[in-house]
């Protein structure tokens, strides 16, 4: 698989590779419990600017997350699809309105479904590039030792590093598997019908889960003979200073986290209700 393809860290230039892993981290986190918590549509509009922005600023290419930005949008959609089937007048049950649009008896479609569903898309939007930014920019070695200093065991941190690095390990492997499986005479590409496709794809991934297997038990294996954590502390080949500019960022943050808050008071709950 090209490696300009891989969903893992890509060295670059720009200021957003310069932030500290960590602040990246929290600022994820953060801004996801913020937007995960409430559904007014003003606050979820700004945050997904502001996500959208700070993807166009990584300077990420296109053909690095198509094949992510697809599958998530897929399920997404599916998603809401789901949500109206099982419960068409949710909406109209949390806004306290009824405004018709399209009458078809159980799956009559209002105005207040419309506005609940675009707010779960709009969820999407505001978490998914940020989750992709710092994937894709963060350096798992210095996201390891960020989080040491944060007072994160290192046990602990140096887990979360492995498992950064072995998303791109994983992508490979599964290319590598469909291209055997492909040269061995099975259909998985667009051309095929979809049962043989499904068929294909669970001939990858059962070889897929079992070479995980494998490398985890081998790269458990070199860590116990290198006695890792034997002592309570360790050393960093690299680190990364906590600076101004991060807490800016992590200060950003906490200030969207406190409109959520401030939010809740103003509309008296987690909804904005425009139908009243």
């Amino acid at each position: 698989m090209n490696e300009a393809n891989t969903l893992g860290y890509h060295p670059g230039t720009t200021f957003i590779y310069r932030i500290n892993a960590a602040a990246k981290l929290l600022f994820f986190l953060i801004v996801s419990v913020a937007c995960m918590t409430t559904f007014d549509t003003r606050f979820l509009v700004l945050v997904a600017i502001l996500s959208l922005l700070v993807f166009k600023w990584s300077h990420l290419k296109w053909r690095q997350v198509a094949f992510v930005v697809k599958f998530i949008a897929f399920f997404s959609i599916l998603n809401v699809i789901l949500v109206f089937v099982f419960s068409p007048q949710y909406g109209v049950h949390l806004y306290g309105a009824k405004t018709v649009l399209i009458s078809a008896g159980y799956f009559t479609v209002t105005t207040q479904e419309l506005f609940y569903l675009l707010n779960v898309t709009l969820k999407y939007v505001c978490t998914v590039p940020l989750a992709l930014v710092f994937i894709m920019t963060t350096n798992p070695s210095l996201f390891a030792s960020s989080l040491n200093r944060l007072g994160i065991s290192y046990k602990i941190s140096y887990a979360v590093a492995l498992t950064l690095r072995y998303i791109p390990d994983v992508q490979r492997e599964f290319g590598d598997i469909k291209d055997a499986q492909q040269a061995r005479g099975s259909e998985l590409s667009a051309k095929g019908k979809l049962t043989t496709r499904l068929h294909g794809i669970i001939n990858i991934i059962i070889p897929l889960i079992l070479s995980s297997f494998e490398n985890i038990d081998r790269i458990s294996t070199a860590m116990q003979l290198r006695r890792f954590g034997s002592k309570k502390k360790r050393t960093w080949y690299t680190a990364q200073l906590f600076r101004g500019t991060d807490a800016l960022v992590v200060g950003l943050a906490i200030l969207l986290l406190m409109i959520t808050i401030l939010l809740f008071q103003v509309n008296h709950g987690r909804f904005y209700n425009p139908f009243q």
